[in-house]
């Protein structure tokens, strides 16, 4: 056996986690109770929010459009706040899902692993920043990035091109990035297993086995 120390994270296998002790070999914890089933949900979404290979990174968020249409997008899950029970995204302002939003803010983010066989349904009430200082410190570290294109771009996301195919567009100077802040009101929690499935309801200070 490698003598290779793992991290919490070396393993995602259905219902464990690995559970590291000073000093000590990892061990295999299974999550029993909604209360560890919870504590490990936002643990692998703080996860996504830095590692570009983890599942939860872009989950699906599917919002209200006009009419009652339901519109739905894979997004890029930036920040996971287990204390204030929030997920962050960011988006162009201009883009169909922040008017949505403004009109509606009830929002649902899906969230599948493979490797964890798990799935989350995620229902939120998003609130939208366009300016102010928490935006100029996001689009201070984005300028930087390959990303800043995505929110400097002269028309609006899903605007018809006048011009048939893409090309390169001049850059706006103005940038048009937008914080999604989602505040979290309930977890459908959904495992799949060889030995039997299990799904829980997740709300704040309360919870309920739910049929799979």
């Amino acid at each position: 056996m490698s003598n290779k120390r793992a991290s919490r994270f070396d393993y995602e296998g259905p219902s464990l986690i690995m559970v590291e002790q000073p000093n000590a070999a990892p061990m295999q914890a299974q999550l029993t109770t909604p209360t560890d089933i919870r504590h490990a949900i936002w643990q692998h979404l703080s996860r996504a929010c830095h590692d570009r290979h983890h599942a939860w990174r872009t989950p699906v968020l599917a919002t209200a459009g006009a009419g009652g249409d339901v519109n739905a997008r894979t997004v890029v899950l930036r920040a996971a706040n287990a204390t204030q029970q929030t997920l962050t995204v960011f988006t162009d302002h201009r883009s169909a899902k922040a008017s949505e939003l403004a009109q509606n803010p009830k929002a649902l983010f899906v969230f599948w692993s493979d490797r964890l066989r798990w799935q989350l349904r995620v229902r939120a009430e998003v609130s939208t920043q366009t300016s102010g200082p928490e935006v100029d410190a996001v689009w201070q570290r984005v300028r930087q990035s390959a990303a800043a294109g995505d929110y400097l771009a002269p028309a609006a996301p899903g605007s018809p091109l006048t011009q048939g195919e893409p090309g390169v567009a001049s850059p706006a100077t103005q940038h048009h990035l937008a914080i999604l802040t989602a505040q979290v009101t309930e977890i459908d929690w959904l495992e799949l297993g060889s030995a039997g499935h299990r799904r829980a309801r997740l709300l704040p200070g309360a919870w309920e086995w739910l049929t799979p």
